[in-house]
């Protein structure tokens, strides 16, 4: 008797520790599927952040004018920062492909050219999903 009594007791022990983890991870880690905040497009961005500055500035008509003048100039020169820095990534990325298949043997070359076929293809689902792909070479 004495015997069961203690299996008895130990399984409540170690039945209760599951339901205590469980109910810990649910308050304190997993978050549920409402909770998870959908990424903000750049104009609601800069919504929030220009009546942001609006409403704890306190902003004048004047100054907001310039605020929407000093952030439309910002996105212009990143637009063409953009541009030329992916132009010379391109370039870069050109290089390496021409390096290598300079080392290459035919066959390798067209094994290679699946390789780099595949590796742009996830590149651009993960782009797709709003994921930043990895730099070519990992």
């Amino acid at each position: 008797m004495k015997r069961s009594a203690l299996i008895v007791a130990l399984a409540l022990v170690f039945l209760s520790g599951v339901a205590v983890g469980a109910i810990g991870y649910r308050l304190l880690v997993a978050k549920p599927a409402a909770a998870v905040e959908r990424r903000l497009t750049p104009e609601e961005h800069r919504q929030r952040y220009v009546e942001m500055m609006k409403t704890r500035l306190k902003l004048s008509e004047e100054q907001l004018a310039q605020l929407n003048e000093i952030l439309d100039e910002t996105r212009r020169r990143y637009e063409e920062y953009e541009k030329k820095s992916s132009a010379e990534k391109q370039a870069i990325r050109q290089q390496h492909a021409d390096r290598i298949n300079a080392m290459l043997t035919e066959e390798q070359r067209i094994e290679y050219a699946k390789i780099r076929k595949e590796r742009e293809e996830r590149r651009k689902q993960m782009e797709k999903e709003g994921r930043l792909p990895l730099p070519p070479g990992r």
